[in-house]
């Protein structure tokens, strides 16, 4: 298992992949379009993960985590039109779309986790504390599920 100084390197790993992909890309009406596109959601998980780990709390981070594995998504699905509307050849994309995947799937799941954990955590807090407003968390955590 990683850690997240590992999962930090293996994201920015993946931004500077997307770095390199986008300079392939057809300077066509298309083609810039999909590198402006790309290099936005491409290069924005890393940072958000790496905000994320210092997040002020558990809510915070998975909020911040999620907003990671959006823009994941998202570079993901741009990686993969650049194949449909033939501006590379599928056999180019393929690693990149994989890691993608693979990235997605951490960032979601540890989103997923921090929000259920949160959620418990806070609850708790507030009964010890005397305050039982863990309905309005529970609400306030409904708009982050992806």
């Amino acid at each position: 298992m990683m850690n997240a100084d590992e999962f930090s390197e293996r994201l920015w790993d993946f931004a500077a992949e997307v770095a390199l992909f986008v300079e392939m890309l057809p300077d066509t009406r298309v083609g810039r379009h999909v590198v402006s596109q790309l290099l936005r959601s491409g290069t924005s998980p890393a940072p958000n993960y790496d905000e994320a780990c210092v997040a002020e709390s558990r809510r915070d981070f998975a909020h911040k985590v999620a907003v990671a594995a959006k823009e994941m998504r998202e570079s993901r699905g741009w990686i993969r039109f650049s194949a449909k509307a033939k501006l590379v050849e599928w056999k180019q994309i393929h690693s990149l779309v994989d890691e993608a995947g693979q990235l997605l799937r951490m960032l979601a799941k540890s989103a997923q986790t921090a929000r259920i954990r949160g959620d418990l955590k806070s609850e708790d807090k507030s009964r010890e504390e005397g305050n039982d407003d863990s309905g309005a968390l529970s609400m306030g955590n409904s708009h982050n599920a992806q």
